[in-house]
């Protein structure tokens, strides 16, 4: 598949599918003329490293992923990188709860007159 083809089919840009190949998370080869083609499989693995991207993982930790979704076995440090990764997540997600919680006070506080910011504080 060319170039274009597979940015069609994936829904993603041209640009995209040469940032996956410069971080080595998708490969091609060249025609004569120097054209980019790709396997019939690149749009799946495009979607693939899309969603990983989504997750939050780094370009370096989707490349350290992507030989373990090849073969189906991931290794004990792989593992314990993405679970470090998911906590990291989760402590962001504790810190906008906190956030959004704060932002209720402040939004109580500007249509409630009465309201007693001390007593929030505390709380």
């Amino acid at each position: 598949m060319r170039i274009g083809d597979v940015a069609a089919a994936a829904g993603v840009s041209t640009r995209v599918l040469r940032y996956y190949e410069q971080q080595r998370l998708l490969t091609s080869t060249r025609t004569p003329a120097g054209h980019r083609t790709y396997e019939g499989t690149a749009v799946e693995r495009v979607r693939l490293i899309q969603l990983f991207f989504r997750a939050g993982l780094s370009s370096r930790t989707i490349r350290e992923v992507l030989p373990c979704v090849d073969t189906g076995e991931a290794t004990p440090e792989l593992l314990t990188l993405l679970a470090a990764e998911r906590q990291r997540v989760e402590g962001q997600i504790s810190d906008l709860f906190t956030v959004r919680d704060q932002l209720d006070m402040v939004i109580q506080a500007t249509v409630d007159p009465d309201y007693d910011c001390d007593a929030a504080i505390n709380h």
